[in-house]
């Protein structure tokens, strides 16, 4: 899989990403304690109203953005994308008052739903074998699941030695450092292509989703995804303070063990993936990992509702959705780059990510809200059945004809992987 790092120019593309998700990490934490600081008791709400508006950019500037960015050079809006989040991350420092992080979470999340697509839209262009491809996409997740556990650690140790605000600064650096990754990389790949009207280019990738049957199982499968992390974001403390495996007073432990064991299962699956691929399809290892994961989430949830639920076992379910959430998302993008006209990608990576980050708007309220009315265990017992219903919708519409307009792309039509020389994305 490191081999891949060989390819100087996705070398400094990579050096990119990981710079850019420590100085995501980071922030998170620094945000959560400039809330404390300015708000005390309410920091909760604060985190709250910032999540829900974080999710709320990625839908709505993400298609609009690729619509008015169309044509422009990727690099450019790579670099321009990393400026904007380095000076508001390093203008957060001065932040005293709580609309100053309402405002900073809309800059910087716009930012990032420009800069995430496009990364996504240029790996395909800078890779062309299949392999490679593959190989990066699971380094990429690898990446992503190594950030989600130490970025905490990281701001921590960097906690004991710095005032808390100094942390802006260090995500400011990471952006920085971003920045220049992309500047090595000497990517030249125009931002997709095509003279529409502005209306039309907008919807584009929402169209080119609906009707290609590929596309469509992509878009609806997110749901099973979006469950399971609504279930280990919001839900985790609370089942094991049910269960009785957690502290009130301190619950950070077990929690933490939980969060771990989910982020070792996706690696360990992330490891696997070139291989596993090389036997399965993409969309067959992506319905087993719904499968899995709605097998997780009921298992969960009759746990949980018959007071069985334990420390391990929540470790051992965890360790499982961990698994399935990335044998769920890391293909999706192989299929982006088969079934998609590379003049489409771009397009098609912002409409993905807007639609992605949609059911959250539905999971999040199942796992908190219904989770307060009724209990974790039914709320998780509803997500387990979301992922199931999502699958079957997915199977079910990717058998339907494309719609008329939406035809695949010449150049997408082979499915096997090409010669070395040919074409290959990743996202």
């Amino acid at each position: 899989m490191l081999s891949v790092l060989r390819d100087r120019r996705f070398a400094a593309l990579f050096g990119s990403q990981v710079a850019s998700l420590v100085g995501t990490g980071v922030l998170t934490v620094a945000l959560a304690l400039l809330a404390v600081r300015l708000e005390g008791d309410e920091a909760a709400r604060i985190l709250g109203i910032a999540l829900t508006i974080r999710i709320a950019a990625y839908v709505i500037v993400s298609p609009i953005a690729s619509a008015l960015l169309t044509g422009r050079s990727s690099r450019g809006i790579l670099l321009a994308a990393d400026a904007a989040r380095l000076v508001v991350a390093a203008g957060l420092v001065l932040a005293t008052e709580e609309w100053h992080i309402y405002l900073a979470i809309v800059l910087l999340q716009s930012a990032s739903a420009v800069f995430t697509p496009t990364y996504q839209a240029v790996i395909p262009v800078v890779l062309a074998d299949e392999g490679d491809y593959t190989a990066a996409q699971s380094l990429s997740r690898l990446a992503y699941d190594l950030e989600s556990l130490l970025s905490p650690i990281i701001a921590a140790l960097l906690v004991l030695v710095l005032p808390a605000p100094a942390l802006f600064a260090v995500t400011a650096a990471g952006f920085l450092l971003s920045g220049l990754g992309v500047l090595l990389s000497r990517i030249t790949v125009p931002a997709g292509g095509g003279a529409e009207p502005f209306r039309s280019r907008l919807t584009r990738g929402v169209r080119l989703l609906a009707g290609t049957p590929s596309l469509r199982f992509l878009a609806v499968l997110d749901a099973a995804t979006a469950a399971v992390f609504a279930t280990v974001l919001v839900s985790t403390v609370v089942l094991l303070l049910e269960a009785g495996a957690a502290d009130p007073a301190d619950p950070s432990a077990p929690l933490a063990v939980a969060l771990v064991l989910f982020g070792a299962g996706s690696i360990v699956v992330a490891l696997l993936l070139p291989r596993i691929l090389r036997r399965l399809t993409d969309r067959t290892a992506m319905a087993a990992g719904a499968v899995l994961a709605a097998l997780a989430l009921g298992a969960t949830a009759a746990l949980a509702l018959t007071g069985a639920l334990s420390l391990p076992g929540v470790a051992v379910l965890w360790f499982l959705l961990g698994a399935a959430s990335c044998a769920i998302s890391t293909p999706s993008a192989r299929i982006i780059r088969r079934d998609a006209a590379a003049a489409d990608r771009p397009a098609v990576f912002a409409a993905r990510f807007s639609t992605s980050h949609a059911w959250y708007l539905v999971t999040y309220p199942v796992a908190g809200l219904l989770g307060a009315a009724v209990g974790p265990g039914l709320a998780t017992a509803a997500l387990a059945l979301l992922c199931l219903l999502a699958l079957g919708a997915a199977l079910a519409l990717s058998m339907r004809r494309p719609v008329a307009g939406a035809s695949a792309p010449p150049s997408a039509a082979p499915a096997a992987p090409a010669s070395p020389a040919a074409p290959k994305v990743e996202g």
